[in-house]
């Protein structure tokens, strides 16, 4: 896994900044939705006003989350791994199944779930606040982890940390 965590950042950063634009272009047009004088509604049967003032909402709502990651992200030190701590956030991690799949992932303060691609390599963040990142927190090369996903119990091999 020769992938450096800086680029890694970097490119969680861009997504993020792309998903913020995306966002922010769909919360402008929901609010305009909700706002045009044609939504008014003119029966107590006619929702379409309030259901787009719903949406307009959501979609601020969504912005508010891209922005807190974005910040958490952008602002996010990274330190060379600690041998003596185990991972801590900022670490890239190659985990080895049970099953023989790799993956790869890095531990953020936030932006759970987001997938980008470096060098080939897909990468997934986590944050410690997921029951993988609770229990990889701390950990060194070569140990086991185990998690219970839907009912069931998976074993990871950490393979390698940066």
């Amino acid at each position: 896994m020769p992938v450096n965590k800086q680029t890694v950042l970097h490119c969680i950063v861009e997504k993020l900044q792309v998903d913020l634009d995306v966002a922010v272009r769909a919360a402008q047009t929901a609010y305009e939705t909700a706002t045009h004088e044609e939504n008014i509604a003119e029966n107590k049967y006619d929702t379409l006003g309030l259901e787009a003032s719903y949406l307009a909402a959501g979609q601020a709502r969504r912005v508010e989350e891209i922005r807190q990651s974005l910040n958490l992200c952008r602002t996010l030190v990274l330190k060379p791994f600690d041998d003596q701590r185990g991972i801590q956030t900022g670490d890239l991690i190659a985990l080895l199944a049970d099953n023989g799949a790799q993956q790869r992932l890095f531990l953020a303060p936030d932006a759970a779930g987001l997938k980008i691609t470096v060098d080939e390599q897909v990468i997934t963040v986590i944050t410690a606040r997921s029951p993988l990142g609770q229990s990889l927190l701390g950990k060194f090369d070569g140990d086991e982890v185990e998690v219970v996903v839907n009912g069931s119990r998976q074993s990871f091999e950490i393979t390698q940390i940066l």
